[in-house]
């Protein structure tokens, strides 16, 4: 079997997160997978990241990501572009609480999954949204 090459597993895990499966998502990480938020908050395993994707999915159902540009050096891709989505009010996706913020992204694959997960981006327009009083 044939490995992919970084980018292209990068690029099939934010098809995966724009599908809104979390179980297609969570097959794309190492069990040992981390995640590092915007604002720095880590997270570590699979299964971790299982819970936190239907969390995530739950508050922003329409959640998506997209890329401009994509930079890779060995198994380390740097991503840049945006995401999107509306954050729900009571299961109703309302037109005003709707955002899109450019962003950017660091992955590290191994063997062909993704291993670690980081977001840059200012996320102040979201977190204001969900109603966090310190945005």
């Amino acid at each position: 079997m044939v490995e992919k090459e970084p980018v292209a597993v990068v690029l099939d895990f934010m098809e995966r997160v724009n599908s809104g499966d979390v179980d297609s998502i969570c097959a794309a990480m190492t069990p040992d997978h981390v995640f590092v938020d915007a604002l720095g908050a880590r997270m570590v395993s699979r299964e971790t990241m299982r819970t936190a994707w239907r969390y995530y999915f739950k508050m922003i159902p329409d959640y998506k990501v997209s890329h401009e540009e994509i930079f890779a050096k060995g198994d380390t891709v740097a991503v840049f572009g945006s995401a999107r989505g509306t954050v729900a009010d009571d299961g109703k996706l309302k037109k005003e609480n709707f955002w899109e913020i450019p962003a950017s992204w660091k992955a590290v694959v191994r063997d062909g999954l993704v291993a670690h997960w980081q977001v840059y981006a200012d996320n102040y327009q979201v977190r204001k949204l969900m109603g966090d009083p310190t945005p």
